[in-house]
């Protein structure tokens, strides 16, 4: 089934995806007429190729990120360093739970694809399961680990055949993402599926 995603502040930038894999990139309205039968979803902000997060062996394996019904003894913030590591050591189960969690924010903030080497098998499933892309770490990071590293990292543009998978962020221009971050994403999508919508 064809699928047409569109936002309002970059209209020339619609996607028309088929299945898992982008069928075309341009203006809405040209592609809208190409495929009249098309589902249309229409997004605010802008639609972008997603992000890359360089940071996955710091923000999957050296981080826990709590169940929410862990709130009233671990609270909600994910946690680091020996504290992590306590827990980890305590119930290594908690690190594939943990992972998924992890995973969920991180698309929830606009990544399609990590980098980084994973060195547990249970963290790399997660990745692969979820369906992101994997790239390859930046010479130099853009900082401290984030959700939203600064500067972020944006993948390279879509085009027909390619994977279908972007983001959308509810901001009117690329500057105003760099200012806001990646919290401001409403949509990710990965292999076609709609992986994360927060509105």
């Amino acid at each position: 089934m064809l699928t047409l995603h569109v936002a309002e502040h970059s209209p020339e930038a619609a996607v028309l995806i088929d299945g898992a894999s982008v069928a075309a990139v341009g203006p809405y309205e040209r592609l809208a007429a190409a495929a009249p039968g098309a589902r249309v979803r229409s997004w605010p902000g802008i639609l972008l190729p997603g992000l890359l997060n360089p940071y996955a062996p710091e923000l999957l394996e050296a981080t826990y990120h709590p169940d929410p019904r862990e709130s009233d003894t671990l609270g909600s913030a994910p946690l680091t360093g020996e504290r992590a590591q306590a827990l980890f050591r305590g119930d290594p189960s908690r690190l594939g739970a943990s992972a998924r969690r992890g995973v969920q924010r991180m698309l929830a903030h606009g990544t399609v694809a990590v980098a980084g080497d994973l060195r547990t098998r249970t963290a790399a499933d997660v990745v692969r399961r979820a369906g992101l892309a994997v790239g390859r770490r930046p010479p130099r990071l853009p900082g401290p680990p984030s959700l939203s590293p600064t500067p972020l990292i944006l993948m390279p543009p879509l085009a027909p055949g390619s994977p279908a998978r972007f983001a959308v962020f509810d901001v009117a221009t690329r500057e105003d993402l760099v200012k806001r971050g990646a919290s401001t994403c409403v949509a990710t999508v990965i292999e076609g599926r709609l992986v994360h919508r927060s509105r």
